[in-house]
């Protein structure tokens, strides 16, 4: 590996600087001045100019790597999640080394040579700034508004024809799945595999209400609807998700059978006619908020009858309360995940019984890879509808998510409660599973 001193390009300089904090260097690197420096074989980081240097001089992390990503200053040729793992395998192995007050003035004498000392860039306006306290109504509105009011066009673009943003459930890893080969079996497929799935372990029958609270694009909504046969209410705080259910709800002639409204889940009221038979709640309690999850699990509680369901499909992360900084400025503002283990008690502390815990993690990085390929397959259309900046967030937010759920630092589970009778009865069949997917 080349050394600060033997090799005085810019490439070779930096090359050396990485290798003392990491004790390798996982990645190729191509300068702006075309000198390059690292393993032929791995991944090749692009530094296009200076600037993207001086990102990391103030922000030496993974925020400074994120802002000079989106801004175009830094760039990756090669397979962008294979050098993502390199590093993540690296510094799992040996932990970074923090420089000494004589290497800290070596480094700031190399940083000077190479002309990248300036004042701060300003950060890509692609960057969520929120106001407000944080999880208050206000606040998540424009932290909803900010991910998933982009563009309808760019959903359905990336997303199956159900416009499930959630993880998918594969009756078999895709890789081996003869269905898979022919193409008769994809995301589409395994987003109404778990579409039924979530169904049967509601117990879905003809007549039912059900609650799906975040309910997205409606993709369960309508599911429900139309092959179980139950009254279905949705409620979401994007503007634009509710807009597009209502508008499939008129083509379908499911007026009669689908409710949406644009509401946030502690302003959900009790029916007239009482509880709801079954509750939903996929991937939307990452948007409540530590603060909050109390009273979004007595929401779920108070919203149910006795004898109902609740289904909670829910992210998790065993130490990081967030998405890192990357998620927090340019994907989810103020996502919060927690263990499973603490996702149960929260959701269980108003009276839910849990009755059921489906890790479907690997699930996650197929589904995320099914997604990854459309985006590279309408690269275009997607700069087109949100901009090269917004494309390059949503590479690099699909290549690092990926390989958190297949590299195990990131799970996904679906939770199963149900509301006690006053008998403590729970209405599930106590011997076996009425939900297997066959």
């Amino acid at each position: 590996m080349p050394s600060p001193t033997s090799d005085r390009t810019v490439a070779g300089r930096l090359a050396g600087v990485v290798s003392e904090v990491l004790g390798d260097l996982p990645v190729r690197i191509r300068a702006w001045d075309g000198s390059t420096a690292g393993p032929a074989d791995a991944p090749t980081v692009v530094l296009r100019s200076r600037t993207a240097l001086r990102r990391l001089l103030w922000d030496p992390s993974e925020l400074g790597l994120a802002r000079g990503y989106v801004a175009g200053e830094i760039d990756v040729e090669g397979d962008l999640a294979e050098g993502l793992s390199r590093v993540w395998a690296l510094v799992g192995t040996r932990p970074p080394v923090l420089p000494g007050r004589r290497d800290r003035l070596r480094w700031a004498g190399t940083a000077v040579r190479l002309g990248v000392v300036g004042r701060r860039p300003p950060a890509p306006p692609e960057e969520a700034v929120l106001a407000g306290d944080k999880h208050s109504t206000d606040r998540d509105g424009a932290a909803i508004s900010y991910h998933y009011d982009q563009s309808n066009d760019l959903y359905a673009t990336l997303l199956d024809e159900h416009m499930a943003y959630s993880c998918a459930y594969f009756r078999e890893d895709p890789a081996t799945d003869a269905g898979a080969a022919d193409g008769s079996y994809g995301i589409t497929e395994a987003q109404r595999d778990k579409l039924e799935l979530v169904c049967r372990k509601l117990g879905l029958q003809p007549g039912m209400r059900l609650l799906d609270v975040g309910c997205g694009w409606g993709s369960l909504l309508l599911y429900a609807a139309e092959h179980h046969g139950v009254q279905a209410t949705g409620v979401t705080i994007s503007a634009q998700q509710r807009d597009h259910v209502e508008k499939l709800v008129a083509e379908r002639g499911l007026a009669d059978r689908v409710c949406v409204r644009l509401q946030d889940y502690r302003e959900v009221p009790v029916p007239a006619e009482g509880p709801y038979d079954a509750v939903a709640s996929i991937e939307m309690s990452e948007h409540v908020g530590q603060e909050q999850y109390g009273v979004y699990a007595q929401t779920l509680h108070r919203l149910v009858r006795p004898g109902g369901r609740v289904l909670v499909q829910a992210m998790s992360h065993a130490s990081a309360p967030a998405g890192g900084a990357f998620i927090e400025r340019y994907v989810a503002p103020d996502m919060h995940m927690r263990p499973t283990w603490d996702t149960v008690a929260m959701l269980s502390a108003p009276g839910l019984e849990l009755r059921d815990v489906q890790s479907i993690r690997e699930h996650y990085d197929w589904t995320v890879r099914a997604w990854a390929e459309r985006l590279e397959e309408h690269w275009d259309d997607v700069v087109a509808l949100i901009g090269p900046a917004g494309a390059r967030i949503w590479r690099l937010y699909l290549a690092g998510g990926g390989l958190t759920f297949r590299e195990g630092r990131m799970g996904v589970d679906q939770l199963l409660f149900a509301r006690p009778a006053a008998d403590g009865s729970s209405g599930l069949p106590a011997t076996r599973a009425s939900w297997t997917l066959r």
